[in-house]
This record gives structure tokens, sequence and C-alpha cells, in this order.
């Protein structure tokens, strides 16, 4: 009999006298300590080694953006759901794609190679961008030196001890944009005015199988979004967490929760859920940069929250 005179105070209360095993395992809290739960917060930060060691070339393999001591997590994670990395495979090596995630989104930094993905294939070049399912076996053969940016849902499976559906109930399959297309869609959006309910010119990419939903996966979104010379976003927040790739811009800089971020190339910066942020471009040339948000959950619950300030 617990003798805590809080509720909160309380431990996790025991069965008295179970039958078998499955009465055993039970566990009981209460309306205040079950919900007195203290988790770090999701780290806002902008990755900059990461990118510079991915550059060097020196071995082919990945390098994860790993926060999970921050965050106290077991497993790699750079947010709750979603794990960043690089990835660099040197000229006539080959490096194994095959990850234990729902899904996970590439960019090509540089390099040129050859992607085989289960009985399909492509040839990739700098720019592109592809969808690899998970479980699926793949594997990246460079025929020059090669460096690529992910992000994948891997800690979400990891937290709840989940493995990849393939197969024809799969929800991903692979997805390969050119980088050529993703030039003509992006004018495409360009032909067309913004206004005041917009965030700007963002090409937002979607899959055959995910149309519906407007996402690129079931759970994450990825878009290319753009600010114009000596322009910038304002600040707005949302619920989901921001991964960010910068492609081009100089010079530019993200402020997140007041904290300013100077961009740098190839950098990967992270936005925390519900953060205030905005994106400045003060230079003479488009600003370009890769947003993967875990935004699918939160528009399936209508929990969004997305907002200007």
């Amino acid at each position: 009999m617990s003798t805590a005179n809080d509720m909160a105070e309380m431990p996790v209360q025991l069965p008295r006298n179970p039958a078998n095993a499955a009465e055993g395992r039970s566990r009981y809290f209460n309306s205040g300590n079950a919900f007195n739960i203290k988790l770090p917060p999701v780290p806002g930060h902008i990755f900059l080694d990461e990118p510079a060691q991915a550059m060097k070339m020196e071995k082919t393999g990945f390098i994860n953006c790993d926060q999970s001591d921050k965050m106290q997590c077991s497993f790699a994670a750079t947010t709750p759901l979603m794990l960043a990395r690089y990835a660099v495979v040197k000229a006539g090596e080959t490096l194994d794609t095959t990850l234990i995630n729902t899904a996970s989104i590439w960019y090509v930094i540089k390099g040129k190679a050859k992607l085989v993905v289960g009985a399909e294939n492509a040839s990739l070049g700098k720019a592109d961008v592809f969808l690899l399912p998970g479980g699926v076996e793949s594997q990246i053969t460079a025929e020059e030196d090669s460096v690529f940016w992910a992000v994948g849902n891997d800690p979400q499976l990891k937290f709840d001890t989940s493995s990849p559906v393939t197969g024809k109930d799969a929800a991903v399959q692979f997805v390969h944009y050119p980088a050529d297309e993703i030039v003509h869609q992006l004018d495409v959006v360009y032909g067309s005015n913004a206004n005041a309910s917009t965030s700007g010119h963002a090409l937002i990419f979607s899959a055959e199988k995910s149309e519906a939903a407007r996402n690129i996966t079931p759970t994450m979104t990825l878009s290319l979004n753009t600010l114009k010379p000596k322009s910038e976003q304002p600040p707005h927040k949302h619920n989901s967490a921001a991964i960010t790739l910068v492609v081009a811009g100089d010079p530019a800089y993200s402020m997140v929760a007041d904290q300013k971020c100077d961009w740098s190339p190839w950098a990967t910066l992270i936005t925390p859920p519900a953060a205030k942020h905005s994106h400045h471009n003060d230079g003479n040339t488009r600003a370009e940069f890769l947003i993967v948000q875990d935004g699918g959950f939160y528009y399936h619950a209508r929990t969004m929250g997305f907002e200007f300030y």
C-alpha cells in the first residue's frame, strides 16, 4: 500500500495476486502520475560537422545527425520520429541502403551513381530526389565520388518495435524525381502568384500511393522551399518537427525560437515542434532548402497547427 499523499508521487501499482502470467503483466497508474512524464525537449540545432565530414569523402558509409543523447532516446534519432543522415559512396564502391523504416527520402548532393531497388534501377545525378521503401533490398554503386542526404522514419519503427511492410501492401514504392523534372515543376509553381495564405513558392513532393494525402509517405512530407532575393518567410509554427537541408542561399539564415542559425552549404537544421521560426535570404540569388517534416501524422490527426505570427 502506497503512503504517498499526492497521487502524482505514487509509484506504479502492481496486481495483488495474479492468477497467471497474463495478469502478472498488468500495471496501473492514476490521473496524477500517468501524465507526470518529463521528457527532454527536441533540441533546435544546426548540424555543420556532419556535412563537412561527408564532403571529405574519406570512406563509404553513413554519417548520422544524431541527437538521441539529448532526447534520452535509446536509438539513433534526429527528432523523436525521424533520423537524418549523410551517405558517402566513393567511386567504384557500393553502399547497402536497405534500411529498417517505412521509407527514406534521399537527395543527391554530388556525384553520379547507379541505384538498384529490388527489381528496379535508376541512374542518379546531382540534385535528384528519390524515395526508398523500407525493408526492400537496395544499394548504391558510385560511378564517381558521391554524397547523399537522407531522412527516414527509423526512430518511429524503433519506438514501437515494428517492421516495414513490403510487397503489394507496402505503403511506399520506389520513386525517382530527376533534377531536370524538379526544375520544370518548380518553374510551373513560379508561374503562379503566391498569396497571403501560402508559404511562398514551394514545390511539394508526393507519390502515386500517397497522392490523396498530398504527402510523400504516410507520415512524412517533403517540400523544396524557395526565397526570392532579399526576401523572408515570415515567422510561423507547426506541431510537426522539421529537418531542413540547405541547398542554396548566400547569405541566408533561419531564426528558430529567437536563435539565429546561419546557413552554410549542405547544413542540416532542426526546428523543434511548435517552435516559432522564420527563414531569411539576404543575398542576391534565390535561396533553396529542402524540408522534411513528420507532418503526415499531424495532418491525419487534424492537429497540424500551422500558424503565422
